[in-house]
């Protein structure tokens, strides 16, 4: 699993380097940018391989101080408030659970149906999530897909996994740190609500991104 996820972020950190025809998916890859990208992406594909704490052992021991006690609680609450602030009538929810949030981000405003390529209605969004996780920079980031029950188990895995990757793809092109990130496609096998509806599987189809204080 481990080598999947790790796997997923080098690919989506190489994603950002791409320009791609949404409907030849013909990309094309700036040597420059390519090369940052890649070396990026590798440099978080090592750290990952060794074990699951390795992003907060490499933020710490980069400079990135991990929180204690009291202090976790307040600095997520100033998070949670900042991120509400700048995602109203968006149509991302934030929800706080314990000390992590939830940003989940439905895909109807997010992607075009059966693609995987962030709407370019969505990047003020995005942009406003990048602001906020700039300024609190001592949290790690999971980026999650999901999709409903249509289709084989396969496409929506892959569809799944290629989204979570275009969101942490736009976000690291915004200057984040790709060492935060860890990159996952769940598929079908995570329903928030039933797929025996249009409006169950509406929700279903979605990004979340959890964010995780470094403690």
């Amino acid at each position: 699993m481990r080598l999947i996820v790790a796997t997923s972020v080098a690919g989506a950190l190489l994603l950002g380097a791409c320009t791609t025809d949404p409907y030849t998916g013909e990309q094309k890859i700036s040597n420059t940018a390519g090369g940052a990208a890649l070396g990026a992406g590798l440099g978080a594909l090592g750290g990952m391989l060794a074990g699951g704490d390795d992003r907060r052992n490499a933020l710490i021991g980069a400079g990135i101080g991990a929180l204690t006690g009291g202090a976790v609680g307040a600095y997520m609450d100033r998070q949670e408030a900042e991120l509400r602030a700048q995602l109203q009538g968006t149509g991302v929810s934030v929800t706080r659970v314990g000390d992590r949030i939830v940003l989940n981000m439905p895909s109807n405003i997010t992607f075009a149906t059966n693609q995987d390529a962030v709407m370019p209605g969505f990047y003020r969004t995005l942009n406003a999530v990048a602001l906020v996780l700039k300024k609190f920079d001592q949290t790690i980031v999971d980026v999650n897909g999901h999709t409903d029950s249509d289709g084989s188990d396969s496409y929506n895995y892959g569809l799944s996994q290629r989204r979570a990757g275009s969101v942490a793809s736009y976000l690291d092109s915004q200057g984040l740190d790709p060492r935060r990130f860890a990159v996952n496609g769940f598929g079908e096998t995570q329903p928030i609500a039933s797929n025996a509806t249009e409006d169950g599987r509406a929700q279903n189809r979605r990004v979340e991104i959890y964010l995780t204080p470094i403690t």
